[in-house]
């Protein structure tokens, strides 16, 4: 049995966001995918020692995670779930690999409920940025996103469901938290500082 070209199902994703992604999309675009939540899914992998082969299904699953948006906004994932069942076994995935995958992607969906621990790292991937020096940047893109797509949020409220967000959120993988949560405790004490200056 053959192995499955992980590079070229990858290659495959990344050409399609480039190609189909809206420019409405100003908070998941191919920059999201490809340097945010596949770069964050190798580092947390790294870090928790993972198998080869599963970090090249976590890799595939990170790059087709957001693929469903060519398709529709509110739906995305269980989009991206079609879209890589549909393709995945032309770069010799098996059944039992696509399930991986599948399972992967739609552990990303909100509210997150990873049952496995390459759900949770991918999960844990997209989440990353909420313990990461750009939050504040990336935050005014997924802001400018939601106003494109007609979901117009004066600041103050913004500014409390994010800190909502951030005080209920939790990272599933001891890798992410150590990662992760010093800087996210960081955010959490500007957006209260944010939120007294416009009270």
């Amino acid at each position: 049995m053959t192995s499955p070209n992980h590079q070229q199902a990858i290659t495959y994703a990344y050409k399609r966001l480039q190609r189909e992604l809206s420019p409405k999309l100003t908070y998941h675009t191919l920059w999201h995918t490809q340097e945010d939540v596949v770069l964050s899914c190798l580092q947390i992998a790294h870090d928790l020692h993972i198998a080869e082969e599963e970090m090249r299904l976590l890799e595939v699953s990170a790059a087709f995670h957001d693929i469903g948006f060519i398709v529709d906004y509110a739906n995305h994932e269980l989009n991206g779930v079609h879209i890589a069942a549909e393709v995945l076994p032309d770069f010799g995935y098996s059944e039992r690999e696509i399930a991986l995958v599948t399972g992967m992607i739609l552990a990303t969906r909100l509210p997150q409920s990873p049952t496995t621990l390459l759900q949770e790292i991918l999960a844990d991937a997209d989440f990353s940025v909420l313990g990461r020096e750009d939050f504040f940047e990336r935050n005014q893109c997924l802001k400018q996103e939601l106003a494109n797509y007609g979901r117009m949020i004066e600041e103050k409220a913004w500014y409390e469901t994010q800190l909502a967000l951030l005080e209920s959120h939790e990272y599933f993988t001891e890798a992410a938290k150590k990662l992760r949560d010093p800087m996210k405790r960081e955010h959490i004490i500007s957006l209260k500082k944010m939120l007294q200056s416009l009270a």
